[in-house]
């Protein structure tokens, strides 16, 4: 464990590409934090690394030739890039630095979660930009990769954004477990890094976005799982499981309902679809 090998402690301040950390202090917060373990991180890289990662991000219109757009009722005008060989050179080594065996050390430490995996795959991870007013309703994420047997543990997000205005939304929110309260609410400003437990009461949102038509909010995150279910696992295994804020009671009573009413749908033809196919072949 990282807490037993303090020459691991320190090397994350020597990484190349990192900023130094105060390991301890960190865990402190985690232990503290409310409404579920979570950590802020300002100035999270080498500056010149930050803002070399922020440059290299393609624009909205770029982003959305390359990778998977997404415009529902609680995600719109989202698209994310998993394949890393699309990464720009800055992008691809942040995902290598995000794996590497001395920041892993580091969060199992900080987090207290032993035996850490990097995302195989980046499964629902990577660039993420969101456009002119587009939104992240408040939800879960999914808690298992079932064909690789791995219990999904903990986000991490890193914002590229510089000159990033409050005004213009695109702020990450940490509710409480029944959605009644959000506790927390950060600015995607340049550096900031936020890393929180996955659980089933982890809820999180991103608000809607007013930027300027010619940005994004620009993010890269990565996930980590462990062999190992958390120790409150109840054995069921779920998507990502969205809920309407306390002033969304259309969207929580009508639209949602309907959005979940005709994705169930569309999985069901598919179901058949693929059953027709192999009957055929």
């Amino acid at each position: 464990m990282w807490a037993r090998h303090p020459d691991r402690r320190r090397s994350i301040t020597h990484r190349v590409g990192f900023n130094p950390i105060d390991p301890e202090a960190l865990r402190v917060q985690v232990r503290s934090a409310e409404p579920f373990p979570f950590v802020r991180i300002g100035n999270f890289l080498d500056g010149k690394f930050a803002r070399a990662s922020a440059d290299s991000f393609p624009s909205f219109e770029q982003v959305v030739t390359m990778g998977r757009s997404f415009s529902s009722v609680n995600e719109q005008r989202k698209v994310q890039v998993s394949d890393s060989s699309r990464f720009p050179g800055p992008i691809l080594e942040l995902h290598e630095l995000l794996a590497s065996r001395e920041w892993l050390d580091a969060l199992e430490y900080i987090m207290d979660i032993p035996d850490l995996v990097p995302g195989p795959e980046l499964v629902g991870g990577g660039i993420h930009e969101t456009g002119p007013h587009g939104l992240l309703d408040v939800h879960v994420d999914f808690n298992y990769l079932k064909d690789r047997d791995l219990h999904r543990r903990l986000n991490i997000l890193v914002y590229f954004n510089p000159g990033w205005r409050e005004q213009w939304g695109g702020r990450l929110e940490l509710w409480d477990r029944a959605v009644q309260h959000c506790l927390h609410a950060f600015a995607p400003t340049l550096n900031r890094c936020i890393v929180f437990a996955t659980s089933s009461l982890s809820f999180h949102g991103v608000t809607a976005l007013t930027c300027p038509e010619n940005m994004a909010r620009r993010s890269f995150a990565a996930y980590y799982y462990t062999r190992q279910p958390p120790p409150d696992w109840d054995g069921k295994e779920h998507s990502t499981v969205f809920r309407a804020r306390p002033n969304e009671r259309f969207k929580g009573s009508v639209l949602m309902p309907g959005e979940r009413a005709a994705r169930a749908i569309r999985e069901s033809v598919d179901g058949i679809k693929r059953v027709v196919r192999r009957k055929i072949v």
